[in-house]
């Protein structure tokens, strides 16, 4: 298989755009797509992945019209930080913004649960990474109901039979109306299994560098893992739409994962086709005296052959007349 077959691959085999028929048991977390790759081979394409990915990342922030927001999701220990932290490794910090969302504040509860999603949406010309998002509102509170009696709803929104139908309506909503304004959005859910996620949990334990990760919450979480299967799966049924489509992707596999992340971005990015930057026609026009004054070289233009030449004849010229001066 072709490097280009096997992007395309990993640009689609995980896409789900229509939730209708979506089962989330047909995905399994260990598939790598036919790929096996060592860990120093998975870097290295990575970071060839990465020189594309910040290279388009450069023309959407020159072209400053359109912006791509990517939302991750997934189960603790599911692989957010690091996918963040390889994928964004080689993109200009100027035109990337990394948000993390936590339980709602004080502030938060004060308003409306799409309030802060909304203010840290990716202004023209950038790209903004979600590490949880607005999906928590449909997956840990419908895990755990006991939440929203703390969220400052009225009785008439708490009681109401259709609550968690008219959220899904909120999402769907807020996503075609951010991707009329030009700002794509991909939600990438990385998919673990319950298995790979005892092991991490165990060597995050073990490992003294990760140990401020852990939470005694997470084993009792890990009590309700089919119940925050059973709300992906209707998140995904509810939500995935072509203008924000959802990703399941494969995680068992850091490497694996972290790589369709990164193709993704960059198929999102290269669909907008955005032209390379180009100079205004002041500079243009005025190109080859702007050089002159500030002492360029220009070896690769008529013009800046002739002034070398100009140069070569009027110091020939100098050195013929010291000569017969001597003379």
């Amino acid at each position: 298989m072709s490097d280009q077959s096997i992007r395309e691959l990993l640009r689609t085999k995980y896409r789900v755009e229509d939730g209708k028929k979506f089962l989330i048991t047909d995905y399994n977390a260990d598939d790598t797509a036919g790929l096996s790759l060592s860990p120093k081979e998975a870097k290295k394409v990575l970071k060839k992945r990465i020189k594309r990915l910040s290279y388009l990342q450069e023309l959407l922030f020159a072209n400053g019209h359109s912006a791509l927001l990517v939302a991750l999701q997934g189960m603790d220990t599911s692989g957010k930080d690091g996918t963040i932290k390889h994928v964004t490794s080689g993109i200009n910090p100027q035109g990337i913004t990394i948000t993390s969302f936590k339980q709602p504040g004080p502030v938060e509860l004060m308003h409306d649960y799409l309030w802060r999603i909304h203010m840290a949406v990716p202004s023209r010309g950038k790209i903004t990474i979600f590490n949880r998002s607005h999906y928590e509102e449909v997956l840990v509170t419908k895990v755990h109901p006991s939440i929203l009696a703390n969220q400052k709803l009225p009785l008439r929104v708490l009681n109401n039979k259709n609550f968690w139908s008219d959220r899904y309506e909120d999402i769907r909503n807020f996503e075609k109306y951010i991707y009329r304004q030009g700002i794509g959005i991909v939600k990438c859910f990385l998919n673990i299994s319950k298995e790979e996620q005892r092991k991490r949990l165990l060597a995050r334990l073990e490992n003294k560098e990760k140990q401020w990760k852990f939470s005694p919450n997470d084993p009792k979480e890990r009590q309700f893992w089919e119940e925050y299967q059973g709300a992906y799966q209707e998140v995904i049924v509810q939500t995935a739409a072509p203008n924000a489509p959802w990703f399941v992707i494969p995680a068992n596999n850091k490497w694996f994962a972290r790589l369709v992340v990164a193709e993704i971005m960059i198929d999102e990015l290269e669909k907008l086709h955005i032209p390379e930057p180009k100079p205004s026609q002041e500079v243009l026009e005025s190109l080859n005296s702007l050089k002159a004054e500030l002492g360029g070289k220009f070896s690769n233009n008529k013009v800046g052959k002739k002034i070398k030449k100009n140069k070569k004849i009027g110091k020939d010229k100098k050195i013929k007349n010291l000569n017969k001066s001597k003379e």
